[in-house]
C-alpha cells in the first residue's frame, strides 16, 4: 500500500534540484548552483499537528521539504513504520503546503525565531541534503555563521 498524501496546489518538478543535490553529494557541481536551484523548486512540506513539519538534530530545528509527492510518500511510509504500522502501510493522510523554496528559506526559516534549515528528501538516504542557517544559503541575520571570519579574509558560505 502506498501513503497517501494530499496538497492543494500544484507541484512543479523537483528533478533539477534532485540532479544537482546528486551532483554535490558525489562531490562535484557547484554549491551556489545548488542553493539557487533549491530557491527555484518547489518544495512540499507536510503539516504536523497543525504547523509545518520540522525536526530538531544538533541544536538546528530542519524543516522537512521534498522535491515531489513520491519522495513524501517515503517519508511518510517510514514515519508509519515508526507510528507502528506494518511496513508499506500508511498509517495517516498527510497534506501538505508547496513553498517555492526561497520563500522557505527568506521568509519560513527567519520567522522560526531559532537556527532553522531545510532538510530535502530525508527519506532518501543516498539522496537527502541538509541546507543549514549559514550564510549564502539562508538571510546573514539569521546565519549562525554570520559574524565568523574565515581564514584569508571574507566570510563563510
Amino acid at each position: 500500500m502506498t501513503a497517501h498524501v494530499r496538497g492543494g496546489l500544484p507541484v512543479g518538478d523537483g528533478a533539477a534540484l534532485v540532479d544537482r543535490m546528486a551532483e554535490r553529494r558525489a562531490g562535484v557541481g557547484d554549491p551556489g548552483a545548488l542553493v539557487g536551484e533549491l530557491r527555484r523548486a518547489l518544495v512540499l512540506v507536510p503539516y504536523d499537528r497543525g504547523g509545518l513539519w520540522t525536526a530538531e538534530f544538533g541544536g538546528i530545528r530542519w524543516v522537512c521539504g521534498f522535491t515531489d509527492e513520491a519522495a513524501l510518500a517515503r517519508f511518510a511510509e517510514e514515519r508509519a513504520v515508526v507510528e507502528g504500522a506494518e511496513v508499506g502501510a500508511a498509517s495517516r493522510s498527510w497534506e501538505y503546503a508547496v513553498f517555492r523554496g526561497a520563500r522557505l528559506l527568506d521568509e519560513v526559516i527567519p520567522a522560526m525565531g531559532v537556527p532553522a534549515g531545510v532538510a530535502v528528501n530525508v527519506a532518501d538516504p543516498d539522496g537527502a541534503m541538509l541546507f543549514p542557517p549559514v550564510v549564502g544559503i539562508v538571510p546573514d541575520g539569521v546565519a549562525v555563521d554570520a559574524d565568523a571570519d574565515v581564514p584569508g579574509g571574507g566570510r563563510a558560505l
